[in-house]
């Protein structure tokens, strides 16, 4: 089957301290731009399931993808991310412009200083997620919505990465998984974005058929 893991499109920032529980922001006018295009890129592949994480800038990138593909939308709690209890959604690109101490923790994998939970305990509830995917939609392709450490831990996991934050997945960008019935797992790309500078040619044939086994 073909796993294709993708990351949200851009959300609102939520600065923290506001006394209303967890930050779940949804998507700017950018990032549902940036939803739209995926959505027409992905149609024109095609895909034979879409699922999310549960927050917010994830359900709403998702429905832009399963609006165009024609399926219902699936929530798959294992695939939030881990910071999903976090008072506040700072955009990654934004700590590491302006150098904060939040970057610095994120990237060294103390993620308890930022809301978030420990890598590894993160590992651990993530890979078991996709794996019930991938075995549920064996010989399908299936579209998946999360975040980037859930992206960043899993191919990690595929790779025997040491490492578990080690790439940045810019916002709707793709990584595909290829695996096998067997339990062979391969990274087959990472972080593309060529939707979001260009445009699918007619759609003449639907390649939901591709890549399978």
């Amino acid at each position: 089957m073909e796993l294709l893991l993708v990351r949200h499109a851009e959300p609102v920032r939520i600065e923290g301290g506001h006394g209303r529980g967890p930050a779940d922001p949804g998507l700017t006018v950018r990032g549902r731009q940036q939803a739209a295009r995926l959505a027409a890129w992905l149609a024109f592949e095609g895909a034979d399931a879409v699922v999310s994480s549960p927050l917010r800038r994830a359900r709403e990138t998702a429905e832009h993808v399963a609006e165009a593909l024609g399926h219902d939308l699936e929530i798959v709690e294992g695939i939030s991310e881990y910071d999903a209890h976090s008072d506040e959604y700072i955009p990654i690109e934004e700590l590491r412009e302006l150098k904060d101490e939040r970057w610095q923790a994120t990237i060294e994998g103390r993620w308890t200083d930022v809301g978030g939970v420990d890598p590894a305990e993160f590992q651990a509830q993530v890979v078991p997620a996709v794996e019930e995917l991938i075995a549920r939609f064996a010989g399908r392709r299936v579209v998946a919505v999360s975040h980037g450490g859930v992206v960043n831990v899993y191919l990690a996991h595929v790779l025997g990465l040491g490492r578990l934050l080690w790439f940045h997945p810019e916002y709707t960008s793709v990584s595909r998984v290829h695996a096998s019935r067997g339990g062979d797992r391969s990274v087959a790309s990472v972080n593309e974005t060529g939707h979001l500078v260009g445009s699918p040619p007619a759609r003449t044939a639907s390649r939901a058929e591709d890549a399978r086994s």
